[in-house]
């Protein structure tokens, strides 16, 4: 799965700059141009990591971060805070309010490329290793396979993608909507009970009569990879 990172940034020149870069790197990204719209598109789509710039109209940056952590859907999304203040008191503040990491203007792409790594290795290990591991649920994306118990699961590969995604992010549960943008991509039409066929797929392939299922169901919400054991 490719990682998606939100920068939130008012200012026309870097914003464009980090996107490239960012692409560049790989990632995903999407653009906001304030604290307002950056609320907006958290709640479209929750992306992998945040890049959140301090000053900014409509809502701060330290607002924004405070407004995610209050929330429960939110409140794990990793956030990488960006601004031209270099004061120890404002650095502590950001990081109390939420900031898993801290970035002071002017800054290399170098440098923040590697504290985003840093922090998707720390908070989101599954989107830079090679091996997932959820309880008895392996995934291997080097030889795309999947194991659990020792047995080898037979997946095909929206499946696979799917999996992978939901163990991403185990315990949110995400909409049909967002699952098809996530695994399918936004730019592929696809009617959303289709999510539905290929979780009832994914669930048959995984699952025998003794083990319990991880996918949770929720009702008019949509699904969740679930860890606990019934």
């Amino acid at each position: 799965m490719i990682p998606s990172i939100l920068v939130v940034e008012d200012e026309d020149a870097l914003s464009t700059l980090l996107s490239y870069n960012l692409e560049k790197e790989g990632y995903k990204v999407s653009v906001a141009a304030d604290g307002e719209d950056g609320l907006m598109q958290v709640d479209e789509a929750q992306p992998d990591l945040i890049v959140l710039d301090w000053m900014l109209p409509k809502v701060s940056g330290i607002e924004v971060c405070r407004r995610l952590r209050s929330r429960p859907e939110t409140r794990n999304i990793p956030i990488i805070m960006l601004t031209a203040r270099g004061e120890e008191s404002d650095r502590i503040r950001g990081l109390d309010t939420g900031a898993d990491d801290y970035v002071t203007k002017p800054f290399s792409m170098t440098e923040l490329t590697a504290r985003i790594r840093a922090v998707l290795r720390r908070i989101r290990p599954g989107l830079a290793e090679d091996r997932i591991r959820h309880g008895d649920i392996i995934i291997d994306r080097v030889a795309h396979r999947v194991k659990r118990e020792g047995r080898e699961i037979h997946l095909g590969p929206t499946e696979f993608r799917l999996l992978d995604y939901l163990m991403q992010h185990p315990g949110r549960v995400f909409s049909r909507e967002q699952l098809l943008d996530a695994v399918w991509g936004s730019d592929v039409y696809v009617e959303a009970r289709t999510v539905d066929v290929h979780i009832g797929r994914l669930r048959k392939a995984l699952n025998t009569t003794e083990e319990f299922d991880p996918i949770r169901t929720v009702r008019s919400a949509g699904y969740a990879f679930d860890l606990e054991t019934r």
